[in-house]
């Protein structure tokens, strides 16, 4: 370890930069005040309709209503949802394959070509009304 004294300074004051500390000034980024004798000019005149070239036609006047105010209103759009493989009659059951028994038989009988036979024979029953369809 080093033998040297610790500083035995105090740190200078602290002071904040609105008291016109050593940073500048705190208003940074304020718009500065007008010089004396500054005036804005006057607004642009708006240009009549005897004024304008010819050929082109000068604007409507535009009104200004302050205590009018527009309400966008959006169509109501109807939300569907569609079940994949939901029943047609009830709309609420969801079809499940059953096989037939004349597929069942067929795929038995003739078995490697008889499990097409029994897919192409499948019905599709809802569980919900007990409707079938194949």
């Amino acid at each position: 370890m080093d033998n040297k004294p610790l500083l035995q300074e105090r740190p200078p004051a602290y002071t904040p930069a609105s008291q016109g500390g050593d940073y500048g000034q705190s208003n940074y980024g304020a718009i500065p005040p007008p010089q004396p004798g500054f005036q804005p000019p006057p607004p642009y005149p708006y240009p009549s309709a005897a004024a304008a070239p010819a050929g082109y036609a000068a604007p409507p006047p535009q009104h200004n209503y302050p205590n009018m105010y527009t309400i966008i209103q959006q169509p109501a759009t109807a939300t569907s949802v569609v079940v994949v493989g939901g029943c047609p009659a009830c709309r609420v059951g969801v079809l499940e394959d059953t096989f037939t028994c004349l597929g069942v038989l067929c795929a038995i009988v003739f078995f490697p070509i008889g499990i097409l036979f029994c897919l192409a024979l499948r019905q599709r029953r809802c569980p919900n009304c007990g409707a079938t369809f194949g």
